[in-house]
């Protein structure tokens, strides 16, 4: 019952976010961007996109080549 509960309120959520997309990019004629705005968007997602990108790649380059280890503490001194 508890994950019903839960599940439900999580679609209505989704819902109630969804409707509040729809009416912010939809909504108002006046507010409508221009060959500006739509190309900084473009740009700025495109930019956003690589950045996420290139650091998942080096997160998993770095944890391939072991340089997300703990340190090694030398007892030899």
């Amino acid at each position: 019952m508890r994950a019903v509960l839960l599940f439900a309120v999580f679609v209505a959520l989704l819902a109630a976010t969804a409707v509040f997309a729809y009416y912010g990019l939809a909504g108002p004629e006046e507010v409508a961007l221009g060959v500006h705005g739509w190309t900084a968007m473009i740009i700025g997602v495109i930019f956003s996109i690589l950045v996420g990108v290139g650091l998942m790649g080096l997160m998993f380059f770095s944890s391939r080549h072991g340089y997300d280890e703990p340190p090694q503490v030398r007892k030899d001194r």
